[in-house]
């Protein structure tokens, strides 16, 4: 019977997703994560974590195409039972997701619906279908953003649906307590990932952004690895159903 921490990271490849992976491996956590095509990635993920002396499987998953969620769910049973003996994990963290810049009066349905499909219909249904491979007493992270708190133009479809984000988690707070699931929401600032790359591209966006928060920088994958790491442990047994911003006093 397998005793280990399991925590599934879906975009577990690269930047935030793999930086939480790598922080929750070292505190003892052994890791599943998903990746869409970036595969090598993943393994390079991997390989790091079985160094550090934990396990770590990654497993191919679109976010976008809900109708793969089935086939995941039972690959994701079977790795399960094949490198842990056990039918169950204990922390869901949903981080997989798509940029999508535009004004909102450029935003075309198509860059709408990319959107919805991977930050909205896909955690609901992903979560909704993980569920029950859940442990009691276990918790899921959903990601959202600074942007629900502060408009930037360009990000009107992103934040609305990390909008729809944050009041689901008070939802499966509610409906997943009955069996100590706990269910949180990380909002990052700003934060230095491949996810970023193309906005902090743009000349003095970077010292722009930094004078605007109080801790005087952007932030680092590993500010807020080390907070989805808290949430995972039992120090963070009573945190419930919280939205916790990471952005170093962003825009205060």
């Amino acid at each position: 019977m397998n005793t280990n921490k399991i925590a599934l990271i879906t975009g577990g490849s690269r930047g935030l997703g793999k930086e939480t992976a790598i922080k929750l491996a070292a505190k003892g956590t052994d890791i599943i994560l998903t990746y869409q095509t970036k595969q090598v990635a993943a393994e390079a993920v991997v390989e790091a974590i079985t160094e550090m002396g934990r396990k770590a499987v990654a497993v191919p998953l679109d976010m976008a195409d809900s109708s793969s969620f089935d086939p995941f769910i039972k690959t994701l049973s079977a790795v399960l039972q094949s490198n842990w003996q056990t039918s169950q994990f204990n922390f869901l963290v949903n981080n997989a997701g798509i940029d999508r810049f535009a004004l909102f009066t450029d935003t075309t349905e198509e860059s709408f619906d990319s959107l919805f499909n991977v930050h909205l219909k896909g955690v609901y249904f992903l979560t909704q279908k993980a569920l029950p491979l859940i442990a009691d007493g276990g918790g899921i992270i959903n990601i959202s953003t600074g942007l629900t708190r502060f408009a930037t133009p360009g990000y009107s479809a992103y934040a609305a649906m990390k909008a729809a984000i944050e009041v689901l988690t008070k939802y499966l707070a509610k409906e997943a307590g009955k069996r100590g699931i706990r269910a949180n929401v990380v909002a990052p600032g700003i934060t230095r990932t491949d996810f970023t790359k193309a906005a902090l591209s743009h000349e003095g966006l970077e010292e722009y952004l930094s004078a605007q928060t109080a801790l005087g920088r952007i932030g680092e994958p590993e500010d807020i690895a080390g907070l989805i790491s808290f949430l995972c442990s039992e120090e963070a047994g009573w945190v419930n159903a919280q939205r916790i911003e990471a952005s170093g006093g962003m825009f205060l």
